[in-house]
């Protein structure tokens, strides 16, 4: 459960074709695209609720992952801009298919995976927490409330 390449092992990005390659890293910008906008969910959700939490304690979490979260969706851009160069890299070597070019994109192509599939873990784990902490705090902010009346 810790891989997440989409991809299957052993010496796939060395002996595929570009049209495999471009399917890949095209599948890579759709799912940056979704986790662009779920990361502006979740951003939403910690501003909308930021506001009524009353315990500090609760307080410095929920800062502590929108941190998390606002990492992440700077990362998210790097890699989209990332993912867009890729692209262009592999659309250029159809004009320069020297095994010197062919080889740095393929170390490339697999820098760029291993980026995604690290940012796909610490935003899972990011998510996770946040619902973790989102539970936590609407028990003991809901139960501080009924302590004031």
């Amino acid at each position: 459960m810790n891989d997440f390449r989409a991809r299957p092992k052993a010496e796939f990005i060395k002996e595929t074709n570009w049209q495999e390659l471009y399917v890949l890293t095209k599948h890579w910008k759709s799912d940056l695209l979704f986790y662009k906008d779920d990361l502006k969910f979740l951003h939403h959700l910690i501003d909308k609720y930021f506001i009524w939490i009353t315990q500090k304690d609760n307080l410095e979490e929920v800062q502590k992952v929108g941190k998390g979260i606002l990492d992440d969706t700077r990362e998210c851009e790097s890699l989209l801009a990332k993912v867009e160069e890729h692209l262009g890299h592999l659309a250029s070597l159809s004009d320069d298919t020297s095994s010197k070019s062919a080889t740095e994109f393929r170390e490339e192509h697999q820098e760029l995976e291993d980026a995604i599939a690290q940012f796909v873990k610490e935003v899972r784990e990011n998510r996770k927490e946040l619902f973790t902490i989102t539970e936590h705090v609407l028990e003991s902010e809901q139960l501080a409330h009924l302590m004031e009346k």
